[in-house]
C-alpha cells in the first residue's frame, strides 16, 4: 500500500522516528513529507497516511494540528496512523489526546507515543536553558522507544 508519513519536526527527532517507520514499512512504497517543506501535500495517491509531530511546551506543532483539522475529511477516507514524540512520560497520554481531533483518533488504525530526545546541539540558548530547568539534565538524552515503533508498524500492517 502506498503510504505517506506526514510530519513536522523541530530538532530532528520526529524525522528520525519517521525514517525508522519508513524502513520498517519497507514492503510498502513510503513517501516522507515534512510539513515545513510541503505544507499542503496531495493525498490522492496514498492509501495510508501516518501523521506525527513532536510535543513542545505541552502541545504538538500548529502545522500538524492545522493539517489534521483542515484535511480531516480526506484523512477519514484513508487508513490512518497517528503518533507523537515527547519526553514527558507523566503527561504523554494527555499530550497525545490533545494533539489530534477526536474523530481522527477514533478512525486511526494505529496510534503511538514514540518517546523523544533532548538534543542540546540542535537547541538554541533559551531552549537549552528551559530543558535544563524542567528536565534537570544538562546533556543530550535519547529515549526513542523502538518497541513502540515496532508495535505501531505491526498494528498498521495487521
Amino acid at each position: 500500500m502506498k503510504t505517506a508519513i506526514i510530519y513536522r519536526t523541530k530538532h530532528g527527532t520526529t524525522d528520525t522516528v519517521s525514517r525508522t517507520m519508513a524502513q520498517k514499512l519497507s514492503a510498502d512504497e513510503v513517501t516522507l513529507i515534512n510539513l515545513k517543506k510541503y505544507p499542503k501535500p496531495d493525498l490522492r495517491d496514498f492509501g495510508r497516511i501516518i501523521v506525527g509531530g513532536s510535543i513542545h511546551a505541552g502541545a504538538i506543532q500548529k502545522q500538524v494540528k492545522n493539517f489534521c483539522k483542515e484535511r480531516l475529511d480526506d484523512l477519514q477516507q484513508k487508513e490512518v496512523g497517528l503518533f507523537i514524540c515527547c519526553m514527558d512520560r507523566e503527561l504523554q497520554e494527555k499530550e497525545f489526546e490533545d494533539a489530534f481531533p477526536e474523530e481522527l483518533k477514533t478512525h486511526a488504525k494505529a496510534t503511538g507515543i514514540m518517546g523523544g530526545e533532548f538534543v542540546f546541539e540542535r537547541m538554541n540558548f533559551l531552549e537549552r536553558f528551559i530543558v535544563k530547568k524542567i528536565s534537570k539534565t544538562d546533556h543530550s538524552v535519547s529515549e526513542i522507544d523502538e518497541e513502540a515503533i515496532d508495535a505501531f508498524v505491526s498494528r498498521l500492517q495487521g
